[in-house]
C-alpha cells in the first residue's frame, strides 16, 4: 500500500494544473459574453449560459447515471454554491457591458484572494507565508489595473461583487467536492442555476440571431468545461 503523504504532492500538482486549466477557459467565457452583451441583455446572456450547459450536461450525466443524475446528499450546499455562482455570472456579465475586461477581470479576481481567508476561517486550512504573500501580490496588481484613485467605473463594483460571490462558491465546492460524483455536482448546478434564471429572464428573452447560436453554444460549453475542471480540481 502507498504511503499517503507519497501521494499527496502528485495529487496537489494535478489539482494545481486543473485549476490553472480552469482558469484559462473562463477567459473565453468572458469574451463570448463581452460581444454577445452588444446586442442581448446580460441577464438573458446569463440564462442561456446556464440553458446552454444544461442542454450538453444532462445526456451525459443520463448516460452515465441513469435516473440518478443528482446529488441526493448535501442539497442545501449544492444551492447556496448554485446561488452564489448565479449571483457572481450575472454580476458579472452586467459589469463586462460596460466597462472592459481588463477592469472587470482585475476586479473579479480578488475572489480568489478571498476564498483563500474564507478557506482558513470555514475550512480550517493553514496560512502559509506562501498564500500571504500572494494574496498581497494579487491585492497589490489589481489596485494598479482598477486605480481607485483615479476614473473609477462604478460598474467595477458589480465585478467585484461578483468576485465575492465567486469566493464563497470556491469554498463550497471545496466543502462539497469530496461528497458528490462531479458529473451530478454540475447537473444539478446547471438545472438549478437555469430554473433560478429563467422567469428574470423570460422579460428580457430574444430569439438568438441564426449566426450566434454557435457562440451561445459555445458560452454554455466552455462554462461547462471551466466548472468541471474546477470541481474536478478540488
Amino acid at each position: 500500500m502507498q504511503n499517503r503523504s507519497s501521494t499527496h504532492p502528485s495529487g496537489q500538482s494535478v489539482g494545481i494544473v486543473l485549476m490553472i486549466a480552469a482558469m484559462l477557459v473562463i477567459p473565453i467565457v468572458d469574451g463570448l459574453a463581452k460581444y454577445l452583451s452588444d446586442d442581448y441583455s446580460p441577464l438573458f446572456i446569463s440564462w442561456a449560459r446556464y440553458a446552454a450547459s444544461t442542454a450538453l450536461i444532462l445526456p451525459i450525466a443520463f448516460a452515465r447515471n441513469r435516473r440518478r443524475v443528482l446529488p441526493t446528499d448535501g442539497i442545501p450546499l449544492h444551492a447556496t454554491r448554485t446561488l452564489c455562482l448565479v449571483g457572481a455570472m450575472t454580476l458579472y456579465f452586467f459589469a463586462i457591458s460596460e466597462v472592459s475586461l481588463v477592469i472587470a477581470a482585475s476586479a473579479y479576481f480578488v475572489g480568489p484572494l478571498v476564498a483563500v481567508a474564507l478557506s482558513v476561517i470555514f475550512l480550517g486550512e493553514r496560512l502559509t507565508v506562501a498564500k500571504v504573500l500572494g494574496i498581497l501580490v494579487g491585492v497589490i496588481g489589481a489596485l494598479i489595473v482598477l486605480q481607485p484613485s483615479g476614473d473609477f467605473d462604478a460598474y467595477a463594483l458589480l465585478a467585484l461583487g461578483a468576485g465575492c460571490l465567486f469566493a464563497v462558491y470556491l469554498v463550497i465546492t471545496r466543502r462539497t467536492s469530496a461528497q458528490s460524483d462531479p458529473i451530478r455536482t454540475l447537473s444539478f448546478q446547471c438545472l438549478f442555476g437555469t430554473l433560478l434564471l429563467t422567469p428574470p429572464a423570460i422579460f428580457v428573452a430574444e430569439i438568438p440571431a441564426f449566426d450566434l447560436v454557435p457562440l451561445f453554444v459555445g458560452l454554455g460549453l466552455f462554462s461547462l468545461l471551466g466548472h468541471f475542471l474546477t470541481i474536478i480540481a478540488f
